[in-house]
Parts: structure tokens; sequence; C-alpha cells
């Protein structure tokens, strides 16, 4: 069941931000939604513009009927990270 915009933003969906260090500021993704990216000339600006994009990428899913995987738990992150014992 496709879930409202607002639902949609108010999930803990993991982002992940790195520093361009070849043409500086920073690029973020939503590793849980394809292709959500954008970037920033400071931390603020790309954190500002993250939160944006999600909201756009969001509901343009919403539009086209695209699903729309809900965030990974914290511990399902860390289950995936764990090693097995020998």
């Amino acid at each position: 069941m496709m879930r409202s915009l607002n639902e949609y933003m108010a999930m803990s969906y993991r982002m992940e931000i790195v520093e361009d260090k070849d043409e500086g500021g920073y690029v973020v993704s939503f590793p849980d939604l394809p292709g959500c990216l954008t970037c920033g000339e400071t931390m603020k600006s790309a954190v500002a513009n993250a939160r944006d994009a999600k909201k756009t990428w969001l509901e343009t899913s919403i539009e086209d009927g695209i699903e729309i995987q809900e965030p990974d738990s914290l511990e399902d992150s860390l289950d995936s990270l764990s090693c097995g014992s020998a």
C-alpha cells in the first residue's frame, strides 16, 4: 500500500554525505531511494538540498506509481554488518 508524502517524509531514510575532494563541497545520497542525490557547497547547504531532493523524489515516485522502499531499520543495518562466528 502506497503511503502519503508526509508519511514517507517522516521516515528516517539513511543519508550518506561524502566530501567531493575534486570539485569541492559535499554530495548527499539516500541509499534506499535509488537515484536520489544532490550536492551543496557546505555541509549545511548539502543537507538542506537533500531534504528538497528527498521530497521531490518521493513526490515523483508517488505520482508515477513507483514502489517506494521503506528505510532499513538500524537493527537490519547492524545485522548485515555482523560477522559469523568461526
